[in-house]
C-alpha cells in the first residue's frame, strides 16, 4: 500500500466534550490530516459526534475505534455506518470494533461482558457485514439470530470498512480472516510487524490477499517544551494501561501485551513499588526514556514529531492520539500541528 497521511483521534480528549471535538476536527482538516476517529466509554456518543465532525470537517475520512461490541448489535451499528455513509457518499468510513473490557461493559454499561470473545467477534464482524450488504439477512448464530433483516438505508459502490481491535496472537488472526483492517495500540515497531504477520496468517487461512488487510495504530504523543514533564505525562498514560494489580490481574489483555515485549521486569518492580505506596507520578519518571520510546512520542514539537514518524514505519495508517499535559485543549493544539505532516511508510 501507499504513503497515507495520519488520522487523529478524539479518544483521550473526549473529556473536553462536543465542542472541543469539532474544533479538534477542523484544526485537524486544515494541517492536513486524512480521518478523524473517536472512541466511546461514558462521554460523547461516537456516531452523532461524527456526524457533527462530518458536517465540520468535509476533507475527513471518520471512524470509530473502538466500540464495545456488547453495547451494540451489528444491525444497530451498520444502520449507524450506513448513515454516515449516505450523508458523506465519497468518504472513507471506517466501523472499529473490538471487545473492550469488563469495566467498560459491565461497570460502567451494565451489560454482561460475555464469554468465548473470539467466537463471538466472529459472529458479530460476519453479521455486521451481511447487514452492511443491503441484502436481506436471515442469520442463526451462537450469540445472534436474525430473521429478514433489510438495511434500510441506499448506499453506493463505497460502503463502511470494517476494522477489528486487536492484541493478542488469535485476535489479529481473526481480523485477517474476517476484517478490512487491525487497529492496534501501544506497539513496538518490532511489535507491528509481528501482529501483520499474525494477520497475514488469518488471511492466508480464509484465502484472503494478507496486503488488503490496513494496518492501523493508535500513537500516543507528548508536546512540551518541558521535555521531561511530557515524558512523564506519556509514562503515566502507558502505565494506565500497562501495570497490573489487585484488581487487574497479571494476565489481562495490555498486562500480556507489554509482557511480550519485554517490559515486564519494569513492570513487576513497579507493581511492588505501587503497593507499598509510591505514587504513579513517581513511578512514571522510572520509566527509561529509551524504553518509552518504542511506544510513544513525547519531548518538544521538533522531537515529538520524530518519534511519530519513526513509530508509523510499517503501519498503512498512524493514527495520532493526543496526551494531554498541563492544558488538554492546548495539548491538542500541539500535537496536531506537530504531527501534521506525518505519513505513514
Amino acid at each position: 500500500m501507499g504513503m497515507e497521511r495520519a488520522g487523529v483521534t478524539f479518544a483521550s480528549l473526549m473529556s473536553l466534550g462536543p465542542e472541543q471535538a469539532i474544533s479538534t476536527a477542523t484544526l485537524a482538516a486544515e494541517v492536513g490530516y486524512s480521518s478523524y476517529w473517536t472512541a466511546e466509554t461514558t462521554g460523547p456518543e461516537a456516531f452523532s459526534l461524527l456526524a457533527a465532525v462530518g458536517a465540520a470537517a468535509p476533507s475527513l475520512g471518520l471512524g470509530t475505534g473502538v466500540l464495545a461490541l456488547q453495547l451494540r448489535t451489528p444491525m444497530v451499528v451498520a444502520m449507524a455506518g450506513a448513515t454516515l455513509q449516505a450523508l458523506h457518499p465519497e468518504r472513507d468510513i471506517v466501523l472499529g470494533v473490538g471487545i473492550s473490557s469488563p469495566v467498560v461493559t459491565s461497570r460502567w454499561h451494565g451489560v454482561p461482558y460475555g464469554d468465548r470473545p473470539l467466537a463471538r467477534t466472529r459472529e458479530y464482524v460476519r453479521l455486521l457485514r451481511e447487514c452492511l450488504s443491503g441484502e436481506k439477512v436471515d442469520f442463526a448464530g451462537d450469540f445472534y439470530r436474525v430473521k429478514g433483516f433489510r438495511l434500510g438505508v441506499r448506499l453506493g459502490e463505497r460502503r463502511p470498512k470494517i476494522v477489528l481491535g486487536a492484541l493478542n496472537p488469535k485476535m489479529l488472526q481473526l481480523a485477517g480472516e474476517v476484517a478490512d483492517g487491525v487497529a492496534l495500540n501501544w506497539c513496538t515497531q518490532e511489535r507491528v510487524q509481528w501482529s501483520r504477520e499474525r494477520v497475514a496468517e488469518g488471511a492466508r487461512r480464509a484465502g484472503r490477499d494478507p496486503r488488503a488487510i490496513r494496518i492501523v495504530e493508535y500513537i500516543r504523543v507528548c508536546v512540551d517544551d518541558d521535555e521531561d514533564a511530557a515524558r512523564a505525562a506519556l509514562a503515566r498514560a502507558m502505565l494506565g494501561y500497562a501495570l497490573a494489580g489487585p484488581r487487574r490481574p497479571k494476565d489481562t489483555g495490555y498486562r500480556s501485551h507489554f509482557t511480550r515485549m519485554g517490559f515486564d521486569p519494569l513492570l513487576t518492580e513497579l507493581e511492588a513499588r505501587r503497593d507499598h505506596g509510591e505514587p504513579v507520578e513517581v513511578l512514571a519518571r522510572a520509566v527509561p526514556p529509551d524504553l518509552l520510546r518504542t511506544v510513544g512520542a513525547s519531548g518538544n514539537a521538533r522531537d515529538a514529531a520524530a518519534g511519530f514518524e519513526s513509530l508509523a514505519v510499517g503501519l498503512d495508517l498512524p493514527i495520532v492520539r493526543v496526551v494531554a499535559w498541563r492544558d488538554p485543549a492546548a495539548s491538542a493544539r500541539a500535537v496536531i500541528g506537530a504531527c501534521s505532516t506525518a505519513r505513514s511508510r
